[in-house]
């Protein structure tokens, strides 16, 4: 069995990743991938056929000087699709870059089961998307329990399949150790920095941290930083962090639940790490800036009243959000000194994130087990057709 994943982020090549080692004890080894992934894909034995970090942008006016070369892309991949003919195809995430595949597949005339994994937000951005992904796509993937709806309305079968961060260990980090190896005193304020995992992400919000993290400085005179990170961003955010007021400690992989756990609080850029921070229980003050033309766009467009995903759970503003001309030093200071001197601010955030955790449910197989069934179970359904 062979099944083509296709990841544009690395978010999704997380999830990519999970759903590969799942697919592999589903079949007990009998199956093969390719297709375009990250770090986390390649560690199951992907080959990507494109280089993560050529994709992973966001934004309009970021993606215009890279359209042609996403394009050419997309025209690979499907190349590449229909040259394998593969069981199935997974498109994971990133719709400006999958969508555009699973758009070229159909007009080819090609029949290929193709399922999409994590749904677009449509009580977001309005219901437009669905009636586009429903003529594209077999089945889809939810992690939220009130998506599937949105879109069997539609004529696409959908299914919930759960968060990945339910089976992500965050929960479970060892914090003293980690202190310890890095020579940070047990009563030493400790500040996970999260500036996404984007080069577009990190080169506005890093200026806008490091500021952030010298008026800090001025107010916990102990103060640490620890920035968690992935591949593809790793040397510009370690170039950038050595500039800061105080010592900065950047970490990858694994190590990253042990910098949450022996941390104090968080200041993230906002996306997919809301969940992670909820299950390491970290409190957090959440940012986000984009070029100009997308946040004009974006406050036009955007249906919600909150972008962290524990907020959305709960409709209530549990994490402090700051974001577009809100997302200043000045202002995320104030937010961040809050829940480092305050244990109570602390408390009141992890007890919301016990609340949100709890409407995402946890019981029964893994997420990513469930969504390897649902693989495994359209591409039965096709060979029995």
């Amino acid at each position: 069995m062979l099944v083509f994943l296709i990841a544009g982020e690395p978010s999704g090549d997380v999830l990519g990743g999970a759903l590969m080692r799942a697919l592999k004890e589903r079949t007990g080894g009998a199956i093969s991938f390719a297709g375009v992934g990250g770090e986390r894909m390649a560690a199951e034995g992907l080959q990507s056929l494109v280089p993560l970090h050529e994709l992973a942008v966001m934004g309009i006016a970021e993606v215009l000087p890279r359209a042609r070369l996403i394009l050419r892309r997309v025209r690979e991949t499907a190349e590449a699709i229909v040259r394998l003919r593969p069981d199935a195809v997974v498109t994971i995430d990133s719709s400006g870059f999958t969508w555009r595949i699973a758009q070229a597949l159909r007009r080819r005339g090609e029949r290929l089961p193709l399922i999409h994994y994590v749904a677009p937000m449509v009580w977001a951005w309005g219901a437009g998307r669905v009636r586009r992904i429903a003529r594209w796509y077999d089945h889809l993937m939810c992690l939220l329990p009130f998506e599937p709806p949105y879109f069997e309305q539609a004529g696409l079968p959908a299914t919930w399949v759960g968060h990945p961060v339910l089976e992500s260990g965050l929960d479970r980090g060892d914090g003293e150790g980690f202190r310890a190896r890095q020579g940070i005193a047990p009563e030493a304020p400790l500040l996970t920095v999260l500036p996404g995992s984007r080069q577009t992400e990190v080169r506005r919000l890093l200026p806008v941290f490091g500021a952030t993290v010298q008026r800090l400085a001025g107010r916990f005179p102990d103060l640490r930083v620890v920035v968690p990170t992935v591949a593809n961003v790793a040397d510009a955010v370690s170039g950038a962090v050595r500039e800061w007021a105080v010592p900065a400690f950047v970490v990858e992989g694994v190590e990253k639940r042990d910098a949450y756990a022996a941390s104090d609080a968080a200041l993230a850029a906002s996306g997919t790490v809301a969940l992670e921070l909820a299950m390491a229980r970290l409190p957090a003050v959440v940012a986000y800036r984009v070029n100009p033309l997308t946040a004009f766009l974006a406050q036009r467009l955007v249906k919600v009243r909150y972008v962290n995903l524990v907020n959305l759970l709960l409709d209530r503003e549990a994490v402090p959000e700051l974001l577009l001309e809100r997302c200043t030093p000045e202002a995320l200071e104030s937010a961040v000194a809050v829940l480092l001197a305050d244990e109570a601010a602390r408390a009141a955030q992890v007890g919301a994130y016990e609340e949100a955790l709890a409407r995402l449910g946890s019981e029964g197989a893994r997420p990513s087990l469930r969504a390897a069934d649902v693989v495994l179970d359209v591409i039965a359904q096709r060979r029995r057709a």
